[in-house]
């Protein structure tokens, strides 16, 4: 058997060979994005003949991140580039724009006109700021509705035509607005809204009459951290659909009685991770308004099909396409029950665009440390390879992953995704090992294919990765494990951390004396930390883009209440700064100079203080790059470089 490639930094850094595939809404036609090394193009196919030669539709001076069908014959395009406001100081930055364009390229125009900034701060606003598509209109040949997010008018609802652009307000909006949703005949029917009262800043859940008024049904208070949202309707126009994690620990979706303005019947709930939203078929055909399914935030963003076709396309694709569900284990921080189940941990499929009539559907199959390949189904049954994004990567290399759970000190259940290297490349363990957590701290990692390639890489090289679900963390494990992480930034939220790194050696994983903590943005304050922890178990840290000064950073951001109310608080604990003279292991940092969420600054002031106390500080700048993505894929190569390289020979001059 051949041994298992290693993938250089080169074959990790490029571009996915094709991605973004989009196919239109009547399946005559199909769209995606191709590499062509520092640039990407449109390819549009005709389906009903792939084997003609695709339209190909390129940018001049912006980069192509995304294009997807919003009709049959027009494309919405997202795209970027690097942006210099120059005031009294220069502002380095990047700017999005999301254009519309037709199968050839020929014509592009923007959703919304701008209007003409009138000093340099609504330039700066106007040039960082796109407007969203609220919703495609599946059901109009003509129009989407777009919400501005620029200027006077930021906030306000727009109906525009996609043909001769011409556009329509149809809802005033004002700063407190924080978002619409549209029901299956794409009219706005709810929408948020923050405000303050005595009690405290909240998000106000507000339906729309039959006068057309809003009116108020709800509020969350930032400070419990509830859910109370809409999140879609159903084909009976009576009937909403309400996610909501009041009185409990996991979010549940519940059905809402508009005509009451009651709370109905429990409509969906996953025992062990918090549900996310509902989807219905929005055509309006014979199967208008069916539920297709419900999301939750499990391993992965997963969904709990209810439509009798949707499932049995999907089950016929996994049954084609070799996926098979293997035995894992779930466990629940808040209450430490456990459940043996199956789930398709190392490989499974996604459904990512289909046609009206389900006759032309693009799926995508893979894993964790497989990039997978991208497949045509047609007509149901007709199977075809499309593409395979990195077919230079091989996955036998790139290690395995799993969901693991450990005990943190005081006894809390920590869910973590575990990376070990390939047995065939170095053995059975132990392995050097990196802890990598996540960013944030309000995010969340996946057991999915992770473009950063961070943890690819590095298991590639030999190292076992460990990437914590730390108390803070959001989106998916329930409040409880959400508000344990409240003020103990550098307490028991690095604790949980440093659990992890025991564990890992008790359980024979981690080679003692080997360990490293390397992450970005509050995984890059995680590293700092780690660093000047007195009796810490890391032989040495990487910090990309951490924050070193939590009081500076918060009182930067934290300007509006609801903000104040929900986040600023928990930020309470260790700042790194006050330490940089005190580091105990070698530490490498890098930032970039276009990063407007953690300025650059939070890393200079720790490498200056460090460097000022002899301290074994290894520090790069990159100039094209913010908190993510990279301009180039060199760029991103170069970084991908630095974190191998400091592992490798640094680390304290012997490598991890």
């Amino acid at each position: 058997m051949a041994q298992p490639k290693v993938p250089t930094i080169e074959q990790l850094a490029a571009f996915p060979r094709m991605a973004s595939f989009t196919v239109s809404p009547d399946g005559k036609h199909m769209a995606g994005l191709e590499a062509r090394g520092e640039d990407r193009v449109i390819l549009v196919w005709e389906t009903a003949n792939l084997g003609k030669k695709p339209a190909v539709i390129g940018a001049k001076n912006m980069k192509i991140q995304a294009v997807e069908f919003v009709k049959n014959d027009i494309l919405a395009v997202s795209m970027w580039q690097p942006y210099d406001l120059k005031q009294l100081t220069t502002t380095k930055s990047f700017v999005g724009m999301l254009m519309l364009t037709d199968l050839e390229g020929k014509t592009w125009r923007e959703p919304l006109a701008r209007p003409r900034a009138k000093s340099e701060d609504e330039e700066l606003e106007q040039a960082l700021s796109q407007p969203d598509v609220l919703d495609i209109l599946p059901n109009d040949p003509d129009h989407i509705i777009v919400v501005n997010n620029s200027g006077v008018n930021s906030g306000d609802v727009y109906r525009v035509n996609v043909r001769s652009g011409r556009s329509e307000r149809i809802q005033r909006a004002d700063a407190k607005t924080a978002g619409y949703i549209t029901d299956l005949e794409g009219n706005l029917r709810a929408r948020s809204r923050g405000g303050t009262d005595a009690t405290g800043a909240f998000v106000s859940t507000e339906i729309r009459n039959a006068k057309g008024d809003w009116e108020e049904i709800a509020k969350s208070y930032a400070k419990d951290r509830e859910i109370f949202s809409f999140v879609g309707f159903s084909k009976d126009p009576n009937i909403a659909y309400i996610l909501s994690n009041r009185g409990r620990d996991k979010a549940a979706i519940y059905e809402y009685d508009i005509a009451a303005r009651k709370l109905g019947a429990l409509a969906f709930e996953h025992k062990f991770f918090d549900a996310a939203g509902v989807s219905t078929w929005p055509i309006k055909d014979e199967h208008f308004g069916e539920l297709i399914g419900f999301r939750y935030e499990g391993p992965r963003s997963d969904q709990v099909l209810q439509s009798d076709r949707i499932a049995g396309l999907k089950s016929a694709l996994d049954q084609a396409l070799e996926v098979k569900a293997t035995p894992i284990t779930f466990v629940d921080p808040a209450t430490g029950a456990k459940a043996n189940t199956t789930y398709p941990v190392a490989r499974y499929s996604q459904l990512i665009s289909y046609s009206n009539d389900l006759n032309t559907v693009v799926a995508w199959v893979g894993g964790p440390n497989d990039p997978g390949a991208y497949y045509l189904l047609k007509n149901k049954k007709e199977l075809s390879l499309l593409s395979k994004p990195h077919p230079d990567l091989d996955p036998a290399a790139l290690g395995s992953s799993t969901l693991v759970y450990y005990k943190a000190r005081d006894g809390l259940d920590i869910p973590a995704f575990l990376t070990t290297p390939s047995k065939a490349l170095y053995g059975e363990g132990p392995w050097p090992t990196v802890i990598l957590p996540h960013g944030g701290p309000w995010a969340r990692d996946h057991l999915e294919w992770d473009w950063s390639m961070w943890p690819q890489m590095l298991a590639s090289r030999g190292y076992a990765v460990l990437q914590p679900q730390y108390r803070a963390t959001a989106d998916g494990w329930g409040k409880k494990l959400w508000t344990a992480g409240d003020r103990e930034w550098g307490g028991k939220m690095q604790d949980d951390k440093d659990d992890g790194a025991k564990w890992l050696i008790d359980t024979k994983v981690a080679k003692p004396g080997h360990i490293a903590m390397f992450g970005f943005s509050y995984g890059g304050y995680a590293a700092m930390d780690a660093a000047v922890r007195p009796n810490g178990i890391y032989k040495c840290a990487i910090a990309g883009a951490g924050v070193s000064d939590i009081n500076r950073i918060w009182a930067r951001f934290y300007t509006n209440p609801f903000y104040r109310d929900a986040q600023a608080p928990t930020v309470k604990g260790v700042s790194p700064l006050d330490y940089a003279d005190k580091i105990s292991i070698p530490i490498m940092v890098y930032h970039g100079v276009r990063d407007r969420t953690v300025p650059i600054e939070q890393s200079e002031w720790f490498v200056k203080k460090a460097k000022a106390a002899g301290k074994d500080v290894e520090y790069h700048e990159f100039v094209d790059y913010a908190h993510g993505p990279a301009w180039t894929r060199e760029l991103f190569g170069q970084q991908l470089k630095i974190i191998d390289d400091y592992f490798k020979t640094g680390c304290g001059g012997s490598g991890l």
